[in-house]
């Protein structure tokens, strides 16, 4: 698989990376620890060499099971992982903690999850307004000069934001999430990105599953499946929206791909320093994911698919209240 280079830090990624997220949490029952193994084992054999997690996602059983599985191939990857949250003492809910001395305990429990000495790409998971961003920027400012970790990003941050922190301890990535059914971020972040040198890492780059054509308004999520609670995701925003599935669909019959294929193609097609993480369960779906790195669109191609999709209007908001008032700040 072809490299790309988070910003002008020159971090080379494989063009696709994975999200891990899903196999442990968020989307249901957790794949079975050897499947799953077996599954990123494949995404290396096939080229990835960029593997997202977060302390949060289980919480901390993404984590073991990213390190247990690259443990073979750590020299070979790229490791991202995220902190900024503490938990209850269910170990469900989530509380927003960015405080050093806690950055500083989640950078420990994530290099002994993963089994290493190092964490390539350490992200703030969402901003914490009761911590200034500036002391966050230097803690792990101070991360790296100890050897910990190598680069720094921020997740879901706004433009402010990013321009403070980068002024502390330069950014490689912001991972945002960025799609065919998300396009906010061409507005302001991506042009700040542009100006400073920093890569994009869009999460969810198939709207949470939305965009292959596999869902529609009578599907039905188990309990356990956070799409229950995303307002996107109700059965009336899914009839409405299913004419953004009928282009995609028109889109990827042109050209003789998939619409996870076309979509993710789009999404390459934005800027060389941007790096979509699809995640999957299925080894068949991570084989299709991956094949999009080979489809090459035109300039024509997508100016023609972005006048297409500015005549669609998207409903329903990507995050239930609470978890909204965490992004853009």
């Amino acid at each position: 698989m072809q490299q790309r280079y988070l910003g002008s830090s020159r971090l080379a990624v494989s063009a696709l990376g994975l999200g891990c997220m899903g196999l442990s949490f968020g989307y249901g029952a957790a794949t079975e620890t050897g499947k799953a193994i077996e599954l990123i084992r494949s995404a290396v054999a096939q080229g990835v060499t960029f593997f997202d997690t977060a302390e949060v996602y289980g919480p901390y059983l993404n984590e073991e099971l990213v390190g247990e599985a690259l443990k073979p191939y750590r020299q070979q990857v790229v490791i991202a992982t995220k902190f900024g949250f503490t938990f209850g003492d269910d170990n469900k809910q989530q509380i927003l903690n960015s405080r050093p001395e806690h950055i500083r305990q989640a950078v420990e429990g994530s290099l002994r999850r993963l089994q290493t000495d190092v964490i390539d790409l350490l992200y703030q998971h969402r901003v914490d307004p009761d911590v200034p961003i500036e002391d966050v920027a230097g803690t792990v400012k101070d991360l790296i000069a100890e050897g910990k970790v190598k680069h720094f990003g921020l997740s879901e941050a706004g433009a402010a934001t990013i321009r403070r922190a980068h002024a502390v301890q330069p950014l490689t990535a912001l991972q945002s999430e960025y799609s065919m059914w998300w396009r906010e971020p061409e507005k302001e972040i991506l042009p700040l990105l542009q100006e400073l040198g920093i890569g994009l890492v869009p999460f969810s780059p198939l709207g949470k599953g939305f965009l292959t054509g596999t869902i529609n308004s009578s599907t039905v999520f188990t309990a356990d499946d956070f799409r229950r609670r995303v307002p996107r995701f109700t059965p009336e925003a899914r009839a409405a929206n299913e004419n953004l599935t009928i282009l995609i669909n028109k889109l990827a019959q042109a050209h003789q791909v998939t619409p996870a294929q076309i979509a993710l193609a789009w999404l390459l097609a934005q800027k060389p320093w941007i790096v979509p993480i699809p995640g999957t369960t299925r080894p068949d779906r991570l084989q299709e994911n991956l094949a999009a790195a080979d489809i090459q669109l035109t300039a024509s191609d997508v100016a023609e698919i972005n006048q297409a999709l500015e005549r669609i209007s998207i409903v329903g908001e990507r995050y239930p209240a609470d978890q909204q008032a965490r992004v853009g700040r």
